[in-house]
């Protein structure tokens, strides 16, 4: 009998700015997300001055340091090298145009941040490359994600992912809002999944068993050191791991549907209360039993 419910999910890894501008930092990265079971790793790629506006940093020093966050474009090469010799898949969010083009010989997909949602050119530039798209929706109304999905169809994006997505830093759970990965799926005809800013298990346990979400994204430190760690919405390995060890399990149980007893059930059918005098076990086997 064919197994009839969802496929698991794929799960990425969200270096974001944790990786403190050390390549070996990231190279652990990629190692440990590949050790947990991730699928995939993703860092972002940008240039303060080319994310916020000058009116901005001119009078935010605290947006001027983020410069520290930024992931140099050397690094490019040996991540992708890295992620290809350690067997995951590499991806990476462009944060700016010319970044798409320093990306596209080696990533295996974009993806485009929520907060970038409404940038038609970069969503032009990305569906051009002709690799597969995957787009956070946070904050986002349907007419927005429409407009979008729309832009990135026309530019020629044949592979896209939709990923609901609260963009609090952390989310609160009962914010969640799970059910709108049905409402995308529906409207979109597309791949849809779960954006995760609520460092719980149980809302992400309900994303992939409830509404089936193809996807699972999250922001992943190693050591609590950090730079969005003490924002509250990053996993640690451990609890990453576990995290996907889990959701697997509960794939892993489906089973074939067949109603039949299990191997483990076996050696104690003899021992079930027998039709005649309701007494365990089964007549046949009590005389010749041997504590």
């Amino acid at each position: 009998m064919k197994n009839i419910l969802s496929n698991p999910p794929l799960f990425v890894s969200e270096v974001s700015s944790n990786h403190a501008c050390d390549i070996n930092r990231c190279f652990k990265f990629i190692e440990t997300s590949a050790r947990i079971g991730c699928d995939a790793v993703k860092f972002q790629l940008f240039k303060i001055d080319e994310l916020f506006a000058p009116e901005i940093l001119a009078k935010s020093e605290q947006h001027r340091n983020r410069s520290a966050w930024e992931l140099p474009e050397s690094f490019i090469p040996a991540i992708a090298t890295r992620c290809n010799e350690t067997g995951i898949a590499f991806s990476c969010t462009p944060f700016y145009l010319g970044a798409v083009e320093i990306l596209t010989p080696y990533v295996d997909f974009f993806k485009i941040a929520s907060y970038e949602l409404l940038w038609s050119d970069l969503l032009i530039a990305c569906a051009r490359t002709e690799k597969p798209v995957v787009i956070s929706t946070g904050m986002a109304d349907m007419n927005e994600i429409s407009t979008a999905v729309s832009t990135l169809s026309k530019a020629g994006c044949k592979d896209l992912t939709l990923l609901h997505c609260v963009s609090g830093y952390p989310a609160p759970a009962e914010q969640a809002n799970l059910s709108a990965i049905n409402t995308l799926r529906n409207e979109f005809h597309c791949k849809t999944g779960w954006s995760d800013h609520t460092v719980s298990e149980g809302v992400i346990q309900r994303a992939v068993h409830k509404y089936d979400a193809e996807m699972i994204e999250f922001h992943l430190d190693l050591d609590t050191s950090g730079a969005e760690y003490s924002s509250g919405h990053c996993w640690l390995p451990d609890d990453a791991e576990r995290l996907i060890k889990n959701v697997l399990t509960g794939f892993n149980a489906d089973g074939d549907g067949i109603k039949t007893p299990t191997p483990v059930e076996q050696p104690d059918r003899k021992w079930r209360a027998d039709p005649e005098d309701g007494l365990r076990p089964i007549k046949s086997i009590r005389r010749d039993w041997k504590a």
